[in-house]
């Protein structure tokens, strides 16, 4: 079935190479690096960081990027987790005893910046160029300045009490103490020092080949004057982080989770992030007339986010670091499993609240969460931007950086902040995210890549917390089942539930929630209520609340590379 939906924007389409990502300047960038001759990755690392210069309202250099890149010569995929542990010295007692049970808005929660060490490891693995050619459209823009743009000028406008918090933050930020307007050049001389300092290591050891050269960049940064300046700053400010924290430190490349739906394979990023949603949503759909019920209909969306409840519900009880936690990740992937998960759903009647996780026995008792609601959806954490790449020879490139400047102390000789990604951990001993040394936090930021038919298909994802696998699901529904293009996909109207506790600190849970674009007629919306969901209808385009979509889908006919770009913040494609 094809359901056709007017866009905004034409998609952006091509032959060569397509890149869409969280602003202009960082998709100018990449493909800056694609028609100089580089490969996915070497377009996908210079985009991301150049997104951590211009769109400090949601991503930072010192915060998270997790990222899965998709090798046409291998036919093979992998990830590479990008995201932060939490130091040594951190324990539940210190937030309870110190923090009076909360994890404040400063250092106290920074966990180890990954960021750096995901793009310089994806560069040095799978890239082509060297950092220096990477760097250089991130480094021209922090040292030379970019116009701030209304869409990021309207989230610092929220963010005010918090910048004004810290010096270095205030400077950079604010003018007399206000947000500039629009047009207003934003210049960071101290985070471009940060990459010229990376830079002049690499030049050092280029003798060594470029693998080792970019290697010792990123040594600088996790065991050089880098590492020393961030562990000294933290100490000064009260914060837990240590020289030997960063030391120790390493991303990894990990796992992915597969799912099925039809003749497509949806691959995420394991439950260190909440990416496993995306695919088990989708196999619990698998067998559903999903055309019959009608794009956006009453019934399509209850029973889509009805299926989001039952996947959040197994987030939240079972995901967190493998590393530290036994994640029964295959039972939660079992076809058998998805399609009883799918037999819970009363068509006429919502749960109007998180359902009970789908593996607990009496061996594994569940208590439901207790509602809480300390927050607007307009106050809530959002941040977080994302990249996409396909490139000439088939390659694909799919990343989620995170962690916003505006919520965090920027060290001021470094430019950045330290990771603020301890706000999505939990000070419940009984919970999977709970609050450990050296463990990471559950993330919320989740790349996604699909394929059709053995074939890569399409790097796809977004900003947007808890709503990003539920913005990522209907926009491949919206192409894999109603044949919408990519940006006619990504502008359609949507809709996220709310009824699980948030992923950001204080977890705020509010049962049965559910948020519509107003778009979508009354009668659905009122259908909706009738059966039990608490409807809100919420702003048309608004943000954060449905999340920031870029994709790129390849035919595997003609081999056209489609991308589309969301309009709901500065979300750009540009191709050849």
């Amino acid at each position: 079935m094809t359901t056709t939906y007017g866009s905004h924007r034409p998609p952006v389409m091509g032959t060569h190479h397509v890149i869409s990502s969280g602003h202009p300047l960082s998709a100018a960038a990449g493909y800056r690096l694609l028609e100089q001759g580089g490969n996915a990755v070497d377009a996908g690392v210079a985009s991301g960081v150049v997104i951590n210069v211009v769109l400090a309202d949601n991503t930072n250099f010192g915060g998270v990027a997790p990222i899965m890149i998709y090798l046409a010569d291998r036919r093979a995929v992998t990830t590479i987790s990008g995201l932060g542990r939490w130091p040594k010295a951190a324990t539940i007692d210190f937030f309870m005893n110190n923090c009076e049970g909360e994890l404040p808005l400063d250092v106290r929660r920074a966990v180890v910046p990954a960021a750096p060490d995901a793009w310089l490891t994806a560069l040095q693995l799978y890239g082509t160029m060297t950092l220096e050619e990477v760097l250089t459209p991130a480094l021209e823009i922090a040292r030379d300045g970019y116009p701030l743009s209304p869409v990021v000028r309207n989230q610092f406008l929220g963010e005010v009490d918090a910048i004004a918090r810290w010096p270095a933050n205030r400077e950079i930020f604010l003018r007399n103490g206000e947000v500039p307007p629009a047009g207003t050049l934003i210049v960071q001389p101290a985070l471009a020092r940060t990459f010229e300092r990376l830079i002049e290591v690499e030049r050092k050891h280029a003798a060594e080949g470029r693998e080792a050269a970019i290697r010792a960049a990123r040594d600088e940064f996790y065991r050089g004057d880098i590492a020393r300046e961030m562990a000294r700053y933290s100490e000064e400010q009260g914060g837990l982080l240590r020289l030997e924290d960063f030391h120790d430190f390493s991303v990894k490349e990990e796992p992915h989770v597969r799912g099925t739906f039809r003749d497509y394979e949806v691959l995420s990023c394991g439950p260190w992030c909440q990416g496993p949603v995306v695919p088990q949503v989708l196999q619990m759909l698998d067998h559903d007339d999903l055309a019959a019920l009608g794009h956006n209909s009453a019934d399509y969306i209850h029973l889509l986010a009805e299926a989001l409840n039952l996947s959040f519900s197994d987030r939240d009880y079972y995901f967190g670091d493998p590393d530290l936690v036994d994640v029964p990740m295959d039972a939660l992937m079992n076809p058998e499993y998805t399609r009883s998960r799918r037999e819970r759903v009363d068509m006429q009647r919502a749960f109007g609240e998180m359902p009970a996780p789908g593996l607990i026995n009496d061996m594994t008792p569940w208590g439901r969460p207790e509602p809480r609601s300390g927050q607007s959806f307009r106050e809530r954490e959002n941040d977080t931007s994302y990249t996409c790449v396909v490139d000439q020879w088939g390659n694909a490139f799919s990343a989620t950086p995170s962690d916003a400047n505006a919520r965090a102390p920027i060290v001021p000789e470094l430019g950045f902040s330290l990771s603020g990604r301890g706000t999505q951990t939990w000070l419940d001993e009984n919970h999977a995210s709970k609050l450990e040394p050296g463990k990471r936090p559950r993330l919320t930021p989740n790349p996604a890549i699909a394929f059709k038919d053995g074939a890569m298909f399409m790097p796809f994802g977004c900003p947007g917390g808890d709503a990003q696998c539920q913005a990522m699901v209907q926009t491949f529904l919206n192409i894999a089942v109603f044949g919408m293009d990519a940006q006619a996909a990504i502008e359609a109207p949507r809709f996220t539930t709310w009824s699980f506790p948030d992923s950001f600190w204080p977890h705020d849970y509010l049962p049965g929630r559910l948020h519509v674009e107003s778009r979508i007629a009354t009668a659905v919306t009122d259908e909706l209520a009738d059966r039990g969901h608490d409807v809100r209808r919420v702003e048309d385009w608004e943000p954060m609340d449905m999340g920031v979509m870029s994709a790129i889908t390849v035919d595997p006919e003609t081999g056209l590379l489609t991308g589309g770009a969301d309009p709901r913040r500065d979300a750009y494609a540009i191709g050849r």
